[in-house]
């Protein structure tokens, strides 16, 4: 498992998060499950996303995160 060079702190790891450019464009980002427990907990994690409007899907051991507030929709 990598673990991070330097100590950061759960707001300082969410910030960085949501000024990506793609979180900032409205685009779709993926997280490690086992990084957002240890580095936020996902209760905290899954609240941010909701404040936000974002959608949040669970598959793999990975958080794929739609910055957007638009529906998602399954296509098999």
């Amino acid at each position: 498992m990598r673990e991070l060079s330097l100590p950061i702190t759960s707001q300082e790891w969410m910030r960085q998060m949501f000024a990506t450019k793609t979180a900032l464009d409205g685009g779709v980002i993926r997280r490690k499950v086992s990084d957002v427990e240890r580095l936020v907990g996902r209760d905290l994690f899954l609240a941010a996303m909701k404040k936000r409007g974002f959608r949040v899907v669970e598959n793999a051991g990975h958080f794929v995160v739609f910055c957007n507030s638009d529906d998602v929709v399954l296509r098999l």
